[in-house]
């Protein structure tokens, strides 16, 4: 850190000795233009082959209203989101393209915000953060070069707020079903003498659809800077503390069915206590596995920000960005009929039997150094980028109480390991202008990455990983301007990925990284009163990590590498304005997502029938070719049609059609989601009295007509059967209910 601060004393004493002299004022229009600074080497333009969709906070600002920042963007193309409670608050997901979130490249700033073991994005870390958010943009397919962990579906892109040239007060506050409540608060103190502030203080709570799936989320947002003609420092810091009741175990497709006698079919199977049966008996589509009081995931992460960019002349500018973040949390969970060995195995007590209250930690630190150098002359626009990140986190589990006869200090670890990951990029990219009409890019990117794990697991198993893996990611596209209305582009980009943590430590087989080759030809025609846009990609994925349905013991995706597989769709695109009242905005995908060939396997116990002691545990083999991919519907579809009846006044009907998705790679009917179609209601007012600036009342219906769907879920078969026995084997699925009709009403006072 200390090379990382000094560049930044010598580049801010630099950009100050060729800084020209302030002006006393700035207008909004120059602030954005230098704020682009910061973005712009990873950002797609009108122009750029790739397919992306931009969302400003205005489009968003309806809709706020608590739920997570995945749910926001559902209506986008080819997104498909969940929520684990059910409501859009707490724990949330977001898939494009039939990609979960690991694939998803999100940065925030230009600052890589996947979590660099898991590679995922965990949002509740980060509860309204989209009310300090100006605008969000998505790339799918591989897109640009960005920083952080590859884009294998697509990159999220979030940029905060600009800076405001006055002073303003906002504050929102909602309410809702579940007992849902948002209240937040934003001040900012405008432009002077080149100099601003701004901050942000949320809370949401929400009891959750799901059983005692409750969330308590607070955040902030504060930011300072100063701001001229040429240069731009902004210092920024950002956290958020969650607890959240878990309900990562999901619903048995029985219960969800209120399939009585597959309940009682799954208990004589599973042998719960006679608390767990009368749960699964009468919880109903809302059932909760966890029944403890204290089963709550309870993380804290906070992240700094510092961003200096200057305009060194017309043709010269240049970017650089620091970044801490700070995270340290647990989840809970309470244990019965535990094994004194299973914690502490050398203890002489071993085999003693208790119950076990247990903690298990994730306490982390990740840095971040990004830069951009940009030069723009007539029809060249050249970059130069990249980035060095680390990553030091422990995990260690810990019993707080247990009722073992043996006695065990309080709070004893009974494992530890660290994780230690080290990421350097860097990417040249030219845009170039060869005509009035023909526009071509070509992006070039270097990724090194380095990962280092030592110590044992939570199952008290050694963990030992040391890899290394070097990366070459070219990307070259054109696009061809016809007139003023229409344009055509294609695309070609190559990237790789590497395995993450539970890849490389809880997999048998030691994981390989991915290669994905990614095709895009695309369509735009713009209109004053009409767009339309039509994109077709074609992914072609060489050992793929697929996801195989089943989760891990903390919920975590299991995932595995296939040799050749793709997906390969078209994207469609339409908006119409029909009148000054009525408009009306749709997007569609049509896809296919096929694994080749792969090697399904399930485990065979098979018992003597008289002892019910296991004889033998063996691998059955079953060979699949040309299945889908999990979770990867075929069809999805979103619409938004907008009535307004008067002025600042609307009313939109908000519409997602998500086709049939597999919870395996085997396309098995018996181990699917059902397609759903869902409607929203979204209706919203703005009034401007004279003694405050505005005054906006928004209502969100969600699932309008009672829809019951689930949209995630996980699978998992066996054998278990006598010896000499031919019974089939048993397949368990569990499924993510989503909630039924339900409300949000908040009202924003803008001062």
């Amino acid at each position: 850190m200390k090379n990382l601060f000094l560049f930044l004393a010598l580049f801010v004493l630099f950009v100050s000795a060729n800084a020209q002299e302030n002006q006393k004022q700035q207008d909004s229009t120059k602030t954005e233009k230098l704020d682009e600074v910061l973005l712009s080497a990873t950002r797609a333009k009108d122009k750029t082959p790739v397919a992306f969709t931009n969302v400003t906070k205005e489009a968003l600002e309806s809709i706020n209203l608590g739920q997570d920042l995945p749910i926001l963007l559902d209506q986008l193309p080819s997104v498909v989101t969940t929520s684990d409670a059910g409501a859009g608050v707490g724990y949330t997901g977001i898939r494009v393209r039939g990609s979960d979130a690991t694939r998803v490249n999100v940065t925030i700033n230009g600052i890589p915000y996947n979590d660099a073991e898991s590679q995922g994005t965990f949002w509740v870390n980060m509860p309204d953060f989209v009310s300090s958010v100006e605008d969000i943009q998505l790339q799918r397919g591989v897109g640009t070069s960005t920083n952080g962990s590859g884009a294998f579906g697509a990159s999220l892109n979030l940029k905060t707020l600009n800076p405001s040239a006055k002073g303003y007060a906002t504050t929102t506050n909602a309410i809702g079903s579940f007992g849902t409540r948002k209240h937040n608060i934003n001040i900012g103190s405008g432009l002077k003498n080149n100099f601003y502030a701004e901050g942000r203080l949320s809370n949401i709570q929400s009891d959750g659809y799901i059983d005692r799936a409750r969330a308590d989320l607070n955040s902030y947002y504060l930011e300072a800077g100063f701001l001229n003609e040429k240069t731009s420092l902004k210092a920024i810091v950002f956290g958020g503390k969650e607890v959240t009741y878990q309900s990562w175990y999901g619903t048995p497709e029985a219960v969800v069915d209120n399939d009585r006698a597959g309940i009682q079919a799954f208990i004589d199977r599973n042998f719960p206590s006679d608390a767990e049966a009368q749960n699964l008996l009468n919880s109903g589509r809302t059932y909760n596995f966890y029944t403890y009081d204290n089963e709550v995931d309870n993380y804290q992460q906070t992240h700094y920000q510092l961003h200096l960019s200057h305009q060194f002349n017309r043709y010269f500018s240049a970017n650089i960005s620091g970044n801490f973040t700070r995270g340290k949390g647990y989840f809970e969970q309470y244990k019965d009929d535990e094994e004194l060995g299973d914690y502490f195995p050398d203890n002489i007590n071993a085999s003693d039997q208790g119950d076990v209250i247990r903690r298990r930690w994730l306490d982390n630190n990740f840095y971040a150094f990004v830069y951009s150098l940009n030069y723009k002359k007539e029809h060249l626009n050249l970059y130069l980028g990249g980035g060095y990140t680390t990553y030091k986190g422990d995990h260690f589990g810990e019993v707080i109480w247990d009722s073992f006869a043996s006695s065990i200090p309080i709070r004893s670890n009974y494992y530890f390991s660290y994780g230690d990951k080290k990421d350097y990029s860097t990417y040249v990219k030219a845009e170039y202008n060869i005509n009035n009409n023909l526009f071509a890019l070509l992006d070039l990117q270097y990724r090194k990455v380095d990962y280092e794990s030592v110590g044992t697991s939570s199952d008290l198993l050694n963990i030992d990983v040391k890899e290394s893996y070097d990366f070459f990611n070219p990307k070259l596209g054109l696009t061809y301007t016809i007139d003023n209305y229409n344009s055509i582009y294609g695309s070609y980009a190559i990237a790789n990925r590497e395995p993450n943590r539970d890849d490389l430590t809880k997999n048998p087989v030691r994981p390989k990284s991915e290669q994905l080759h990614d095709f895009e030809l695309g369509y735009k025609l713009r209109k004053e009163n009409f767009y339309a846009i039509a994109n077709l990609y074609y992914m072609d994925y060489k050992d793929q990590l697929i996801l195989t349905g089943d989760l891990d013991d903390v919920g975590g995706p299991i995932r595995e590498n296939v040799a050749k597989s793709y997906r390969a769709g078209i994207e469609l695109q339409t908006g119409y304005k029909i009148c000054d009242q009525f408009r009306i905005d749709a997007n569609a995908t049509f896809s296919q997502n096929k694994i080749k060939e792969f090697d399904y396997v399930v485990y065979d116990t098979q018992y003597n029938p008289s002892t019910f002691e296991s004889v033998s545990y063996t691998p059955v083999v079953t060979q699949f070719e040309d299945t889908d991919i999990s979770f990867s519907p075929n069809v999805i579809f979103g619409s938004t049609l907008t009535y307004s009846p008067i002025k600042n006044g609307n009313i939109a009907l908000l519409s997602k059609y998500v086709g049939k998705q597999y919870l395996d790679n085997t396309s098995s009917e018996d181990k699917s989601i059902d397609a759903y179609f869902v409607n929203n209601l979204n209706v919203s007012y703005k009034i401007q009295p004279e003694w405050i600036k505005e005054i906006g009342i928004n209502l969100l219906v969600n699932n309008l007509f009672d829809s019951e769907y689930v949209s995630n879920g996980y699978t998992y078969s066996y054998f278990y059967r006598p010896v000499g026995s031919s019974d089939a084997a048993i397949t368990e699925n569990f499924y993510y209910p989503q909630a039924t009709t339900n409300f949000l009403l908040g009202v924003t006072l803008k001062f």
